[in-house]
């Protein structure tokens, strides 16, 4: 039995990562549904807009799932700095007959210090809160558990695991350097490990007395198997669901996705703020070009880049949007969540018995 069997009655060491922007309540309900732990994003709504994605993810299932959220310490405005980048990005602005607003501001919330956010998740009590981007003041993790709820964290190295492990976090989250999608190390500031899944995994396991769930370049059965033959207790995979029917992808995400594109990817931290993979497109490459000023922070940048990105897209463009995709993107297939969650579990199933 598997700690996600005893701890919640999951019955497939598979979860379908929290993607903010693509998972839906629908695809998470239908992973939970058949056997996985379905997972959604909140982090990047306001309050009670969570608590409506919440109530219709559990409208749609009566089996577990995750909510995720984001915990970063909310960036520090710096008009200056914020400035200068605006600068920086006319141009690009000004290619699509747009221009740069006058001022930008942190679009996101964070449970390190939103209290709307932690009020829904104690009154809703979702099975599982997996925390990303850092961890919340220990208050707030020792509410969240005495309501009942298990926890998940993310760490990109053996400090912020036992990290996660001194705070009472019921699982770590390893997620490894090929992951899509924002990096959870806790301070981006700080020089990143860059650790394989495998590594970090191995790492995790051997010095951590909580279970590890592996997260990073996971697409297919085989990579599942790989990672619990390694000592993890789930697999955690984003990358992999974005193409269903369930996500909220767009036609252009689902396109460069389905192309020979998806097989260069990069981490970036021009387009929100934080070190971020995704597939390799001009806002990388021309914005994040060398000798480019300061990037403002977490959620000030990404203000300014999705303004960019719909600048781009009103245009005709999707060379600016924000394809977030693991490096193993190109192994994606388009399938049904509950059908490709069937597949993976088939395909792992397949592995342990040649063995």
């Amino acid at each position: 039995m598997n700690d996600l069997n005893s701890l919640l009655g999951i019955q497939l060491p598979i979860i379908q990562a929290p993607m903010a922007g693509t998972a839906t309540p629908a695809m998470a309900a239908a992973v939970s549904n058949a056997g996985g732990l379905g997972s959604i994003s909140i982090a990047a709504v306001n309050a009670q807009a969570g608590r409506e994605m919440i109530r219709q993810l559990r409208a749609a299932t009566d089996q577990p799932f995750n909510i995720n959220v984001f915990c970063n310490i909310p960036s520090t405005p710096d008009a200056a700095v914020e400035q200068r980048w605006l600068q920086h990005l006319a141009p690009w602005f000004a290619e699509f007959g747009s221009q740069p607003p006058a001022a930008i501001h942190d679009i996101y919330t964070s449970l390190y210090n939103d209290d709307a956010q932690l009020q829904v998740l104690l009154e809703e009590r979702p099975a599982v809160v997996s925390l990303h981007l850092g961890l919340p003041p220990q208050e707030r993790i020792d509410a969240l558990k005495a309501a009942g709820i298990v926890l998940f964290a993310s760490a990109t190295s053996l400090e912020e695991g036992r990290l996660v492990q001194a705070a009472g976090i019921d699982m770590v989250v390893a997620q490894g350097i090929e992951a899509g999608g924002h990096r959870g190390i806790f301070d981006p500031d700080q020089i990143d490990a860059c650790l394989t899944t495998a590594e970090l995994v191995q790492e995790l396991v051997r010095e951590l007395d909580i279970p590890v769930i592996a997260a990073g370049g996971i697409m297919d059965g085989e990579d599942i198997a790989a990672m619990l033959d390694l000592g993890a207790v789930a697999a955690q995979l984003g990358t992999a669901f974005v193409l269903c029917p369930e996500s909220a992808a767009n036609a252009s995400y689902r396109a460069m996705l389905s192309s020979e594109r998806a097989k260069q990817t990069q981490i970036t931290r021009v387009i929100s703020g934080r070190p971020a993979r995704g597939i390799l497109n001009r806002f990388m490459v021309e914005v994040g070009a060398e000798g480019h000023p300061p990037v403002p922070g977490f959620g000030i940048a990404y203000n300014a880049g999705k303004k960019l990105i719909e600048a781009a897209s009103q245009a005709g463009s999707s060379e600016f949007a924000a394809h977030w995709a693991g490096m193993s993107a190109s192994k994606v297939r388009s399938l049904p969540a509950a059908q490709l969650l069937q597949t993976l579990h088939e395909e792992y199933q397949t592995i342990q018995k040649t063995r």
